[in-house]
């Protein structure tokens, strides 16, 4: 049984004046702002623990897919193959944080992976930003939430800055125009690397040249559709084109063969599966273009602009559920180690319409 903490809701102008201008969506308010889902010490310990574990065995996926050449089975596009190769030879410490989606945790369910989102992770503002203004604004301690994105990200950045010797050298932080969360979300990471005492900027993707040089460059824009893109051979990439392979979900297929014994993974194929199961685009978004399979027949489905990706098909697990019949998914982020959670809460297929909730831990020393 799911339990919640009931707190008062911050007023929206507060809110907007933090940037936070997309938490009401349509007729509903994508945050959840009257309560917290409430965790134990140990609930949120599994949860880092398994992100940590799960992230090592990425990297034993991602170096196996480099030496037997898989990237074909992945959908990476051609042109990205020798930055991927490159980029893990020169650049493995510089993923700069990713986010793991993962079912159960709560009301005595098992974690399992649904998948990573390794390269323009979202729900960071929300995660690291506002669930510390809800537990602000409630005289809450901040102790009680297992929440350190922050402090993790602007500690990462320092230390690639001097893996670099680039202590007074930019990071460039960009975004695509008009995109309110991505903005946002953006320059929230540019914050980070200037309270780590380095030099920052911030820019349009429109408005800058790609494939000039930059000491550290950072673009809040999906590797998978920037196929002509050819980094600088003098730009350090955060996140580098490697976590192109995080990012596609065939790597669940190939976690699945290296560890099938993995309390975390679901069984996972290139090929349909036998039980029920969902059907996902290698790199579909926010949802789309998700498919549950029972008895071979579709029995519930979602449209969207990632059908032309190959699929993979993952064993079916229903998400946890509360006395409203909402399910809910966990999001844990990673910047070298497990540093934050929040949940979304919507439908059985999660998509970009899904609320956004906070937690609190009950006794916990995070």
């Amino acid at each position: 049984m799911l339990t919640f903490q009931k707190i008062a809701p911050i007023p929206d102008e507060l809110l907007e004046k933090v940037g936070f201008s997309w938490h009401h969506d349509g007729e509903e308010e994508y945050l959840v702002k009257e309560q917290l889902l409430e965790l134990t010490q140990e609930e949120a310990e599994a949860y880092a623990n398994a992100t940590e574990e799960l992230y090592r065995m990425y990297e034993k996926g991602a170096e196996y897919v480099i030496e037997h050449e898989l990237f074909d089975a992945l959908d990476i596009p051609n042109p990205l193959i020798p930055q991927i190769q490159k980029s893990w030879q020169e650049d493995r410490d510089k993923h700069l944080y990713g986010r793991f989606d993962l079912s159960g945790g709560i009301d005595s369910k098992p974690i399992k992976l649904i998948e990573f989102n390794a390269d323009t992770a979202t729900l960071l503002f929300e995660s690291c930003v506002i669930q510390a203004m809800l537990f602000e604004y409630n005289d809450l301690q901040k102790s009680e939430q297992f929440n350190k994105i922050y402090e993790a990200i602007s500690a990462k950045l320092k230390r690639i800055a001097q893996s670099k010797k680039g202590a007074f050298s930019p990071f460039v932080f960009a975004s695509v125009e008009g995109i309110a969360e991505e903005e946002v979300t953006t320059k929230l990471l540019k914050s980070m690397a200037k309270d780590a005492g380095l030099l920052t900027d911030y820019t349009h993707l429109e408005e800058i040249d790609l494939n000039a040089e930059y000491a550290f460059f950072f673009k809040l824009y999906p590797w998978e559709d920037m196929e002509e893109f050819q980094a600088n051979a003098k730009t350090t990439m955060l996140n580098p084109a490697y976590t192109l392979l995080y990012q596609s979900k065939g790597m669940l297929a190939i976690l699945y063969k290296l560890f099938p014994e993995s309390p975390y993974l679901l069984e996972t194929s290139f090929e349909p599966l036998r039980q029920k199961y969902v059907r996902k685009r290698m790199f579909g978004r926010e949802g789309a273009n998700i498919e549950i399979v029972e008895n071979t027949e579709a029995i519930l489905a979602t449209e969207g602009d990632y059908a032309h990706y190959k699929s993979i098909y993952q064993e079916y697990t229903p998400f946890v559920r509360d006395d409203a019949g909402l399910y809910y998914q966990a999001g844990v982020f990673y910047s070298d180690y497990a540093c934050g959670l929040g949940f979304r809460r919507g439908r059985e297929i999660l998509d970009n319409m899904s609320q956004y909730i906070g937690h609190i831990v009950n006794s916990t020393s995070y």
